[in-house]
């Protein structure tokens, strides 16, 4: 099976490793980003590097016209934030509910209509192993990362009828995504002096980890979801993910 994927958020990490992920399985990778850089991949006939902020419904509706029928989207594009909830401005706490949330659910209605009147398709929304256990200092990441859990699980069942397949791919920890690099804020400015001894070992566990997820490891999973055809809903990606979705 090969066809066309359109993946959202790949100048780096997850995405970037499953648009290159895909390009070596032989699909057609539309790669999207806020700010497009074709450098950031090697040359190839099947590679197409497009604009897209998930954030505007007008950056949505132009893509789709330009890009023409897919049949996977990987809803990937995301911001992290780590810190205590207090001490997180509103316009930080509505901007990542628009990206990692908001954002998801406008590239899905968005898709459907086509994949619908064509009764096949493939949707993975990539959230977090935060949806998997609860980790003190990031209840706002947890909260917009939980909600696609929940809404893609119903979506699911509304689109089976119409044979579009919905899946969640949930990665473990990896260091250089998005608790570090898509920080909007930098933890040390999301810290009051109350929560220091608090915050302390949790963050020196988070720079120490007993486990990660390797970037290839999401690609992989995110591979499975798209070819699985047992009607599996959840595939944790990364060792820390699997042992945390056994426990769960």
């Amino acid at each position: 099976m090969a066809g066309t994927i359109l993946i959202t958020g790949t100048s780096s990490g997850y995405g970037k490793a499953t648009a290159e992920f895909f390009l070596a399985g032989g699909w057609d990778v539309i790669a999207t980003m806020r700010r497009p850089d074709p450098t950031l991949f090697a040359e190839s006939s099947r590679l197409r590097v497009m604009p897209l902020d998930v954030t505007r419904e007008d950056s949505i509706a132009e893509l789709f016209k330009a890009v023409g029928p897919i049949d996977v989207l990987v809803n990937n594009a995301g911001l992290g934030g780590v810190g205590a909830f207090e001490a997180m401005p509103m316009p930080m706490i509505r901007s990542l509910i628009e990206t990692n949330t908001i954002g998801v659910m406008a590239m899905c209605q968005a898709v459907i209509p086509q994949m619908r009147e064509r009764r096949s398709g493939t949707i993975v929304n990539v959230t977090s192993s935060v949806t998997l256990g609860s980790f003190p200092l990031a209840a706002l990441y947890t909260g917009t990362k939980q909600a696609i859990e929940g809404f893609s699980g119903s979506l699911a069942h509304e689109l089976d009828y119409f044979g579009i397949r919905v899946k969640l791919v949930e990665p473990g920890y990896a260091p250089t995504t998005r608790f570090g690099a898509n920080a909007m804020i930098p933890v040390e400015q999301l810290l009051p002096d109350a929560y220091a001894d608090f915050a302390r070992p949790i963050l020196n566990a988070f720079a120490k980890p007993a486990m990660t997820t390797r970037e290839v490891e999401v690609a992989e999973a995110i591979w499975d979801a798209v070819h699985d055809t047992a009607r599996q809903l959840r595939f944790p990606a990364g060792p820390d993910a699997v042992a945390l979705a056994r426990g769960h």
